[in-house]
Parts: C-alpha cells; sequence; structure tokens
C-alpha cells in the first residue's frame, strides 16, 4: 500500500520523531491506528447506548434526572465516608 501525505502531515509526523516522542513514522501511524480503533469502539458504544435510551423514552421507561443526580451525590458521600 502506498500512502501520500500532505505536506503539514509529513511535517507533523517529521517534528515528532525529532522530538523524540516516537522512533519513527511507523510507530506514529501505529498510534493513530489505535486512536482510530478506539474512536469507532466508542462511536459505535453511544450509538448502542443512544438506542437502548430511544427504546426506554418510547417505552416510557423514563428516571427523573433529580432522582439521578441524588443516588449519584449519595454514593459519592458514602464512597467518601468510606475513605475516612
Amino acid at each position: 500500500m502506498n500512502i501520500q501525505l500532505k505536506p503539514e502531515q509529513e511535517k507533523f509526523i517529521q517534528d515528532k520523531i525529532a522530538s523524540g516522542a516516537y522512533s519513527n513514522a511507523d510507530d506514529i501511524i501505529n498510534e493513530a491506528f489505535k486512536l482510530l480503533e478506539a474512536r469507532e469502539e466508542k462511536i459505535q458504544e453511544l450509538k448502542q447506548k443512544i438506542s437502548i435510551g430511544t427504546e426506554q423514552l418510547t417505552n416510557s421507561q423514563l428516571t427523573d434526572g433529580e432522582a439521578v443526580f441524588d443516588r449519584l451525590q449519595q454514593k459519592i458521600t458514602q464512597i467518601a465516608n468510606e475513605a475516612d
């Protein structure tokens, strides 16, 4: 596979190598793919959560926001008290 980079992309890669952050262009490309894969996984996870939320909304399975925040605050307080 042959990939052509824009001049600013090539400069970015060269700057990263020169700074010592990466040893070579392959390391940078590998890191970029890891980040892209993680991003894609996160997008799929969010789409699934949106789908579940939409279904719950359709089925009137809603939770009052204030009740959720109250429960979260109680958990935070409990954890803080356990740490003392």
